[in-house]
Order: structure tokens, then sequence, then C-alpha cells
């Protein structure tokens, strides 16, 4: 008898988690994994947060039910990513939203539903980006293009080159996927004058946005981080948003996000909607109800919002706490190492300007893990280790 499954060749490791693999095999008791894109205390956990308690212990005392939700989830929390997302800038019937599990169920509704709806479209994603996003776009068979991103110096965005590669090879109708806030992996984002060019090239070409919004909070603050968002959305009437509250409210393990379509009128919003869950529907069905009750429980309560903001702050201003550490104490070597660039970043991620070379030698010789591409997740940085950290950098550049 031939068996099917013995052609079947081993697929490669992610080029993330494949890391936190080898990580975990590793025995160095002074390991380091800066890979993942998780929040960490001083602990090295990744902590529950105490706003997340609270709301769970009220969800644990008042829920009468584990029914499906319906295929678009939890009326409060759509209302909740609706507000957090688009404030009062959008009128609320321009605005569909659908819970899903998490940013990357969001990117692949998103992506499915571009694919059936818009023949085609091609996405245009920055190089770099965040790598399963052109893996997202592949599996749901839509053609993807690249626009320059980082400039020659790897450490700031090279506007002029983004927005001339859209001006001179973008078609009318194709969609461009925008990093909302905290650019994964490179860290720098537009700034609001930026913002403003970007959106005016978008209007310009037609283009559809397509913003993955995954760390809201984490850059400039809540309303901050939207700046870029909102000034796209001054300039077209149509775009695809896709949220994610793993971050900032610590639910990495609940899957928590959110699509959402803005259209140019009620109507159209609503046959959009009517697609999107059919979309929905032949995928996964419905949403899971835990991680969406957290949030809606917490944002109904103005005590557990106040507690959830103090909290999202502390790990903001942790994580650039971090940054500002790690470049004085590069810098107290007397060696030349200027990491200031660094400071310029914002949320959980860095380019760091080390070479795939040296970012394997700080494996074998450390045990320090980090992305080939020199991307480091700041948010897994330990005071208690720094020290360690910086004399195992120094020691792979001199």
């Amino acid at each position: 008898m031939s068996h099917r499954f013995s052609v079947i060749s081993v697929a490669p490791p992610d080029s993330i988690l494949g890391i936190t693999e080898a990580f975990n095999a590793d025995p160095n008791p002074a390991k380091m994994n800066l890979s993942v894109g998780v929040y960490k205390d001083q602990s090295g956990q990744t902590p529950v947060l105490k706003s997340v308690k609270a709301a769970e212990k009220k969800i644990l005392e008042n829920e009468v039910t584990k029914g499906y939700l319906s295929i678009d989830g939890l009326p409060a929390y759509r209302d909740d990513v609706r507000n957090l997302v688009f404030g009062d800038s959008i009128a609320a019937d321009r605005v569909a939203v659908l819970q899903t599990p998490g940013g990357t169920g969001a990117l692949r509704v998103a992506a499915d539903f571009m694919r059936t709806q818009l023949p085609g479209v091609r996405v245009w994603i920055p190089n770099p980006t965040w790598a399963n996003h052109p893996a997202i776009f592949s599996a749901a068979e839509l053609p993807v293009e690249t626009y320059r991103y980082l400039g020659d110096d790897r450490t700031s965005l090279d506007l002029d080159g983004m927005l001339g590669a859209l001006r001179e090879k973008a078609r009318p109708g194709d969609a461009i996927l925008l990093h909302g806030c905290c650019h994964n992996p490179t860290g720098i984002d537009p700034t609001p004058e930026d913002w403003k060019q970007i959106a005016a090239v978008v209007a310009e070409k037609n283009l559809l946005p397509l913003i993955d919004f995954a760390y809201q909070g984490f850059g400039d603050g809540i309303e901050q981080d939207a700046l870029g968002l909102r000034t796209i959305l001054d300039h077209v009437d149509e775009a695809l948003v896709c949220t994610s509250f793993s971050k900032n409210f610590g639910l990495y393990s609940e899957r928590v996000g959110a699509v959402s379509l803005v259209a140019s009128s009620a109507d159209e919003c609503s046959a959009a909607l009517s697609q999107l869950k059919c979309v929905v529907r032949t995928n996964y069905s419905n949403p899971p109800r835990h991680g969406g009750a957290i949030v809606a429980t917490i944002l109904a309560d103005a005590e557990l919002t106040e507690l959830w903001k103090q909290e999202l702050e502390e790990m903001r201003l942790r994580i650039t706490n971090l940054r500002e550490q790690f470049v004085r104490q590069m810098e107290s070597t007397g060696k030349g190492y200027d990491f200031s660039f660094l400071l310029r970043q914002k949320g959980m991620f860095s380019y760091s300007g080390l070479s795939a070379m040296q970012v394997d030698e700080l494996k074998s010789k450390h045990g320090i893990y980090i992305v080939g591409s020199g991307r480091i997740n700041v948010a897994g940085m330990s005071e208690t280790k720094m020290d360690a950290f910086c004399e195992a950098v120094a020691s792979v550049m001199s």
C-alpha cells in the first residue's frame, strides 16, 4: 500500500517562532530571547494585567452562557474597537467591524475579502515588513509588490523612495499595507508631516489603505498612535484596518483582534459587511468569546478603563526606558558604539544595525536570540540582564 503522506516534505521553520524553538532547546542558563514580539516584565514573564484579572472575575461571576457568538462577534466589543481606532472621525454607519481571532485572523479575513471582491487587486507591502505579511497574502492568492521603506542607513524612513515607487508603479485600485504605528520590524514610524504626504499619494493614486494597527498605545499613547491612520482617512473614504489587542491588553493567548472596513456610504458598508461575514463563515464561522468579553468588560467600567490605561502607559514608558538604558550603556563603553538612532524608534521593536554574522555570534557564543535581520524585541530586554546583553553586543562588534 502506498502512503499518501510519505511524499510530504518537512516545512521550513517559521522565521521567528523557529528561533523560540531553538531558544527553548538551549541549555545555557543565561540565555535571552529577544525575537518574539511579547512584552515581558522585569522578571522575564509576560504578565496578566490587573485590569484583565479584575475583568475576568466579573465575567466569571456574571457569565450565563457559552453559546456561539454571531459571525461578527460581540456588539460591545465591536463598538469599543470603533471608538479606540476611529474616535469620532468617521460616522459609525460607514464602519463595519468584525471581531477576529487576533490581528493575524483580521489580516487573513481582509485578504480573502480583497481576493473575492476586488478582482485584480495587488497588495503593496513595505520592505521590510512583518515576516508573516507576505505569507498571509500569498496564502490568500493575492499578488504582492514591495515598496521601499528603510533608508540606506537602515536607521531612517526613506520617504522619497517609498512615495516614488508608489507613484511610478502602483496602479489605481491596488491596496497598500501601512503600519499604523510602531512599525514591525524597524520601529521607524512616519512623522505627522510624513503621514500627510503618504496620504496625499494614496489619494492621488486611488489606492486602498490596508492598515495593520497592532500596537496602539505602545508608541506615543492611545490617541497619538491613531494619528497616521486618521490622517489617511482625512484623504480617502475607503480603508481596511486590522487591529490586535494582544499587546496593549496583554491578551496574547486569547487571540482577540478585529477587521474594520470603512466605506464611503452606509449602504456600501452594509453590502461589504455581508461579504466579510461570508469570508468568516467559511473560515472559522464565528470568533471566540473570552478575549473580546475581557476588552468589553474593561472599557465598560470607568475604574477598569483607567487602570488599563495606567498599565498600558507603564509598559510603554518601560520600553522607552529600556531603549535609553541600552543606548547609554553602549555609549559608556568608550568604544564609539552609537546606538542613539534607537531613541527615534517606537514600540516594541528596533532595527539594531547588527549584521547576520553578529546575530549568529550572539546566539552561538552568548545564548542571545534575535532575528537574523538584527531586529530586537526591546520589550523582551531586562534591566537586570542589561549589563550582560551590552557586553555581548560589544564583543561581537569589536
